[in-house]
């Protein structure tokens, strides 16, 4: 890899760890009205840095120079509005002489964190639920518009207006920065938990760029669950499954590619690499979940996800027990996607054909038809029920629509191994 390759990999990656973090806490500085402003001055960060380390060399602190150079820019703005005065005082306050964000904000009941208290802005019950969730994942995940869209299943146009809807209802209603009182608590987690799942799963199984694995957000999804998880007011047996099922999931990180990078199906995992504290404190959160009467579908994918954890090889997975699971959890949320992955606990018990039933009955569903999920799936059953032609044609399919790249390389290696086993030996 070049130099300048590597550069841009570091900056991408320390931008999208800090950014989160640096606009929440410009947002509370600036104010929720000045929500642009913030995102603004981290952007410009990062095309600061971007133009500058190719000559000048990498930082020997390169989270504290975007972090300088953030409040840098955000006081040359400030100077320039006057009625800003107190908060460039705030700002030079603030972030001297440690130059880093600042992670603590003294709450009622505890101590959380800015970016927690901007989640929880984001999720204002007055602000549409699409909006909001779109709004957090945007501002505070430093997810693009289009990597919001793919979680969402929708058009890319359609997340950026209802991001921008949203900044406005936060500016028009005055909005407040901050963890509401416990009493408002209930009309906003349920959306600072969405938040966090898409979150987690973008880092789980980017929908783009070179790693199929960013660690680096599934990690500060973890640390916020886990600060929901143990803060009095939201130590509710929800936030123990959505952080069980994330802690499960990560045990899992270390066998998800190989060596090369190259995606490796669970079946082909090593399971003896799997991270055996986090399955421990998984299986933990999600006992302390079962604690109480409701159930989420938070509760139900860490069921099955512990199914796969516990299981000694992939030929002694309970299968029927994740059917069960799926069954109750399209019940719950009749998701295109959730019945897509119930089709494949499905062909493990019933066969290929079985679940190619299931989703032909699904498989003009909008949402799926722009992704590469369900023409992938179909190409593996189609696979394994020994129809070759039909199975690449979907995995040509599956290349058709955006991906990361390493599932493009699992689906072209695969297309390639069909065409080897359609082409005849002339060699005898």
């Amino acid at each position: 890899m070049s130099d300048r390759k590597r550069m841009d990999r570091l900056v991408e990656h320390l931008f999208r760890h800090q950014a989160g973090a640096l606009v929440s806490t410009l947002t509370r500085i600036l104010g929720p009205q000045n929500l642009d402003l913030a995102e603004d001055v981290v952007q410009d960060a990062l095309v600061k840095a971007l133009q500058h380390w190719p000559y000048s060399g990498i930082p020997e602190r390169p989270s504290a120079w975007l972090v300088h150079a953030a409040k840098n820019r955000a006081i040359d703005l400030l100077r320039r509005r006057a009625a800003f005065a107190a908060k460039e005082e705030q700002l030079l306050r603030e972030w001297t002489p440690s130059e880093d964000v600042s992670q603590t904000a003294v709450l009622p009941g505890g101590v959380v964190d800015d970016v927690l208290s901007m989640l929880f802005m984001c999720c204002h019950p007055s602000i549409p639920r699409e909006g909001r969730v779109a709004l957090a994942l945007k501002t505070v995940a430093g997810l693009s518009a289009g990597e919001i869209a793919r979680a969402f299943l929708a058009e890319e146009s359609t997340i950026a207006q209802r991001i921008v809807r949203a900044k406005r209802q936060i500016r028009d209603q005055a909005i407040v920065f901050g963890v509401p009182p416990d009493a408002e608590l209930p009309g906003r987690l349920d959306s600072v938990l969405e938040v966090l799942y898409l979150w987690f799963n973008e880092g789980y199984g980017a929908h783009k760029g070179n790693e199929l694995v960013r660690a680096d957000l599934c990690e500060e999804a973890v640390r916020l669950c886990w600060l929901l998880a143990e803060y009095p007011a939201t130590t509710l047996p929800k936030c123990h499954a959505l952080l069980a099922l994330m802690l499960l999931h990560a045990a899992r990180f270390p066998t998800r590619v190989d060596g090369e990078g190259n995606l490796l199906l669970l079946r082909d995992q090593e399971r003896s690499q799997w991270d055996q504290r986090l399955i421990h404190l998984g299986l933990r959160y999600l006992g302390r979940g079962a604690e109480g009467a409701e159930v989420t579908p938070y509760h139900l994918e860490a069921g099955i996800a512990a199914c796969h954890a516990v299981a000694e090889s992939y030929a002694a997975t309970d299968w029927e027990r994740i059917l069960e699971l799926y069954d109750q959890l399209y019940r719950l949320n009749a998701s295109p996607v959730v019945a897509l992955n119930r089709a494949v606990a499905l062909s493990r018990l019933h066969g290929a054909l079985a679940a190619i039933q299931e989703i032909e009955r699904i498989q003009d569903d909008p949402a799926l038809t722009r992704s590469h999920l369900m023409p992938a799936v179909l190409a593996e059953l189609w696979a394994e029920a020994g129809e070759p032609r039909r199975a690449a044609s979907f995995y040509r399919q599956a290349l058709g629509h955006p991906c990361s790249e390493p599932e493009r390389r699992f689906l072209s290696k695969k297309l390639a191994a069909l065409a080897d086993r359609r082409t005849p030996d002339t060699s005898i």
